[in-house]
């Protein structure tokens, strides 16, 4: 469980806005340069346009060495040399974070739900965002709601994101008769995804990534040849190896079945099948550049994010 000491958190398996407020400060610790993003990475693709966050500022005489897609055509054309054009850090960039409040994230073994965990690097991030003087928006999404959150400025902003996560209606969906809705539920943030992030923002996806399809894969492919891409994955113990050999009891609102582990082949297909997974999951965040941060639900998810993203971290 968070400790209630130091992030003021009530329960396991629900946040209130009061404790992701609590969390501004250590808001201020959190680098969310494109730089510290970037040396997260463990993959060489690199795209021209990526993190680029930059607008027009002015054209000068193209020297040997610059980028010839940056040449500006149209002063070339009246003028005998060619012309390139220079361009500016935007002052303000968009950060997007994608929370998945699903109900395959309302689960634990050990420690927080998942959502919790979630929450609590989403509130985290936000008031990063705010710190830096970033604008701040995303999409948060359940098994039923996928809700838009358009980027803007200013601590209003942290607090709107902040709201939103904690009112989500999907907090009352904690597991589903149909397996396919977690799936196309991921299929429909991502599509949202992709149709209203603009190049050169920093995105975010906060997620235990179960239900990744094809169609999910080539969408955040896609945003992440335009913009910084940080995917931080949440698992629980038990989905990183079975617990002891016996036979154990699983109860939820709706089911009570029983777990048997005795059997040795059983176990390590088990192991194997999480692994593969990892490393497919792991293999494509590298194919496209995609920074990866793990965290357990057994986890202080705000020591793990300080640790990886922190100013004073050593690259």
């Amino acid at each position: 469980m968070i400790e209630k000491e130091k992030y003021l958190a009530a329960s396991p398996v629900k946040v209130d806005q009061k404790e992701l407020i609590s969390l501004s400060g250590i808001g201020k610790m959190i680098q969310l340069d494109p730089s510290s993003i970037r040396s997260l990475q463990a993959g060489s693709y690199v795209s021209q346009y990526k993190g680029r966050g930059m607008e027009f500022d002015e054209s000068r005489p193209y020297h040997p060495g610059d980028d010839p897609r940056n040449i500006d055509w149209r002063v070339t054309a009246r003028s005998s040399q060619a012309y390139t054009k220079l361009f500016r850090e935007e002052r303000e960039r968009p950060v997007y974070i994608v929370t998945d409040l699903r109900s395959n994230m309302h689960f634990a073994t050990r420690g927080s739900f998942k959502s919790v965990i979630a929450s609590y690097l989403a509130a985290a991030i936000s008031w990063a965002a705010h710190h830096r003087g970033d604008r701040l928006g995303g999409i948060i999404f359940g098994d039923k709601y996928c809700e838009e959150i358009k980027p803007k400025l200013g601590r209003q902003a942290a607090l709107r994101y902040t709201h939103k996560v904690c009112t989500h209606p999907d907090w009352n969906i904690t597991e589903t008769e149909d397996a396919t809705i977690v799936d196309k539920a991921f299929n429909g943030a991502a599509t949202s995804l992709r149709k209203f992030v603009r190049p050169g923002s920093l995105v975010v996806v906060i997620s235990d990534f179960n239900g990744l399809s094809r169609i999910s894969r080539s969408y955040l492919a896609r945003i992440s040849r335009y913009s910084d891409m940080l995917s931080i994955v949440i698992n629980d113990p038990i989905e990183e190896s079975p617990p002891p050999a016996g036979r154990y009891r699983l109860v939820s609102s709706q089911k009570d079945i029983s777990i048997d582990t005795y059997s040795e082949y059983t176990r390590e297909q088990y192991t194997v099948n999480f692994a593969e997974k990892k490393r497919s999951l792991f293999n494509f965040f590298k194919l496209y550049g995609i920074a990866q941060i793990r965290v357990s639900t057994s986890d202080d998810p705000i020591d793990i994010l300080k640790q990886n993203l922190s100013k004073n971290r050593a690259n």
